[in-house]
């Protein structure tokens, strides 16, 4: 993430509903008047503020509402505690470039371009808030808006959870029949990825919602629970070079929305090469370690551990409790329980049925 874009996330974080500062700048917009705040009294600011006046003060929504009556900006403290000038006006280096068209809003953007600080401009006449920040430009959303979009958001990735379910179903399932494809495992990723890509978006919309969001919250955090063990557990089961896993983690987050639809696209992230879509019903063999973190209470370096001296499942599948003991920190209590728990998993696997 870009500066810009990190002091912009930290700037709607600050507008959230229930703050301070977002009470003040709705009390300006019930007002039908307009506004120019800049975020940070720092050096930078002063030196394009002309005339005004110093007043150091708790910031508090009337207090902003009744300055921003008069045609000068205000500038408030970083941290938008505190409200420090008022009736400035802002100089900002006429040669800088600016789309806006209205003196208020070019100012703004000219002065987040040359002071690196988030500017915040009301518009009187269609009462629509924007923020500017570097050469980012961000409109607030009415809260209601906002809702409407995370909980749109939130029912999408219900459903992917749901479909996500039933594919890791089958895909364990098939790996104790070895009888894995690379379209079942790249099917399985897809999901995942586009869950992690909504689950963000919808961060973002919980970001700007501030303390309206708290609902949300909830249910996302509930949807979520064990996505990131379940993409790490595949990437490692699944990778061709086991120690390329963060460069694969980072080619399969960077896919564009064009070739995340593309299977033979998520398949080559983890190293495997396609072709020719034919090739993605090749079998491919795990190394276990999914089958082994279902094992109770096996801590995961031990998982790793074990999936070294054995790098197959069908491998795993031979092993006995003296060989599973050489492993350090394998003891005849816990080698008996890996083995009880694998042959389970194994006798249940012959039962179900796959949805394919």
């Amino acid at each position: 993430m870009s500066v810009d874009a990190e002091m912009m996330r930290k700037a709607l974080i600050a507008l959230a509903p229930g703050t301070k500062l977002r009470d003040g700048l709705e009390r300006i917009q019930r007002g039908h008047t307009g506004a120019l705040i800049v975020v940070g009294d720092t050096k930078a600011s002063q030196s394009i503020c002309s005339g005004g006046f110093d007043i150091d003060v708790e910031l508090t929504g009337a207090r902003l509402r009744e300055l921003a009556k008069m045609d000068g900006a205000v500038i408030v403290s970083a941290d938008a505690q505190r409200i420090t000038k008022a009736n400035v006006q802002l100089i900002p280096n006429s040669d800088i470039y600016t789309a806006e068209s209205g003196m208020r809003h070019r100012a703004a953007e000219r002065t987040a371009r040359q002071t690196g600080q988030p500017v915040i401009t009301v518009s009187a006449s269609m009462r629509v808030i924007t923020v500017f920040v570097g050469s980012l430009r961000r409109t607030l959303v009415e809260p209601e808006a906002l809702l409407s979009r995370a909980n749109l958001a939130l029912n999408t990735l219900e459903r992917y959870k749901q479909r996500l379910e039933e594919n890791v179903a089958d895909l364990s399932i098939l790996e104790h029949r070895d009888a894995v494809t690379l379209r079942e495992v790249a099917t399985c990723l897809q999901r995942i990825e586009m869950m992690r890509r909504i689950h963000s978006e919808i961060s973002g919309y919980l970001e700007e919602l501030g303390s309206e969001g708290r609902l949300i919250a909830l249910q996302l955090d509930d949807l979520a629970r064990g996505l990131a063990a379940e993409r790490f557990l595949l990437i490692r089961d699944y990778i061709r070079l086991t120690d390329h896993y963060e460069q694969a983690d980072r080619a399969l987050a960077e896919l564009d929305g064009e070739s995340l639809v593309n299977l033979g696209a998520i398949s080559a992230t983890l190293g495997h090469i396609i072709v020719d879509s034919s090739d993605l019903d090749r079998g491919i063999i795990p190394r276990g370690i999914r089958v082994l973190s279902r094992v109770p209470r096996l801590p995961k370096s031990m998982v790793i551990n074990i999936s070294t001296h054995w790098d197959s499942l069908p491998k795993l599948r031979l092993v006995t409790a003296e060989d599973l003991q050489q492993v350090e920190g394998v003891g005849p209590y816990r080698a008996s329980i890996i083995l009880e728990a694998l042959e389970r998993q194994y006798q249940a696997a012959l039962l179900e049925d796959a949805t394919w």
